[in-house]
């Protein structure tokens, strides 16, 4: 059988800049900061993205509550009424080649509303955001289940301002073992460069959740893997590039954007936030990494500090 990639207009055409050694447009030049600045806020999620002004955002990481009635934080009459005023900032405050991704599930309906399928019904019919991708996040663990078949999975969708997004799939590919990269390499078909940088990680993800007792775990009941959101970070924003995070529960993001050299802003309602992030600052191992925490200031002092 044929291999019908070729035949995709947009896979052709990426394929002909490679060979003319053209950048896509959607291309951004980038220089590593020296240092990187984050913003961490106690405040309503909405309160925050209306305080932006439009397309400052590169990437916004979306995990808002699942109204499964975990905390008093996660529970709502009328999910998407809530739901909608945030989603409806997004395309304001997102950069013309910016991306946003939201964690969710269809496993968690209820006669109120608050499952993931709510959220992609409403951006569908209401919003100009773009669905890039559904990205199924695969781990081994989880409730048992005797009435349907117990979930292993949580999905992240993939949304962008523009068909102009930027993507940088150099930085999250999976490297061949040496083995399978030898008999590869038999293959005068295929690119060597391309085979040493590896494979395309798919839009199936198999990262662990975390357990109990992992040394990541800081102490908030939903804390997601930085390994999770290490591969959206270094795949739709850029160094020196704003990350957000209004949902941010851990901190975790800043955590991340430490670590790969981006600035960030994260707000949570919940003021063990700063707790949660401490932690997060402990567990950094290269120490090299130079940042500045600001807490609390308004959002036009935080931007003209940026380089």
């Amino acid at each position: 059988m044929s291999n019908r990639s070729r035949h995709n207009p947009a896979h052709m055409m990426m394929n002909v800049l490679k060979r003319e050694g053209k950048a896509h447009s959607s291309q951004i030049e980038w220089k590593e900061p020296d240092s990187t600045l984050h913003l961490v806020r106690i405040c309503d999620a909405v309160d925050m993205l209306k305080s932006l002004p439009p397309s400052s955002i590169q990437l916004i990481i979306i995990d808002p509550p699942y109204n499964l009635e975990i905390e008093t934080w996660d529970k709502f009459d009328d999910y998407i009424g809530w739901a909608k005023q945030w989603l409806n900032e997004i395309p304001r405050v997102l950069a013309d080649k910016g991306n946003a991704v939201i964690f969710g599930g269809v496993q968690f309906q209820s006669d109120y509303g608050g499952d993931l399928l709510d959220i992609m019904h409403y951006i569908r019919h209401s919003s100009l955001l773009i669905l890039i991708n559904d990205i199924v996040w695969h781990y081994s663990t989880g409730m048992s289940a005797h009435r349907f078949f117990a979930s292993r999975h949580e999905q992240i969708v993939w949304y962008a301002k523009t068909n102009k997004y930027f993507f940088d799939l150099d930085a999250v590919r999976e490297k061949f073992d040496q083995k399978t990269l030898n008999e590869y390499r038999k293959d005068k078909r295929l690119n060597p460069k391309s085979l040493e940088k590896g494979k395309n990680p798919t839009n199936v993800w198999h990262i662990e959740r975390l357990s109990g007792n992992s040394k990541e775990r800081v102490g908030h009941p939903t804390q997601k893997p930085t390994e999770v959101i290490r591969r959206i970070v270094r795949s739709m924003s850029y160094p020196g590039s704003v990350v957000l995070d209004f949902f941010a529960g851990s901190g975790v993001t800043t955590r991340v954007c430490i670590e790969e050299k981006r600035h960030s802003i994260i707000s949570d309602i919940d003021p063990t936030l700063n707790q949660y992030l401490e932690k997060h600052l402990h567990q950094i191992k290269d120490k090299k990494h130079q940042f500045q925490i600001l807490k609390e200031e308004c959002i036009s002092k935080y931007l003209e500090k940026l380089p």
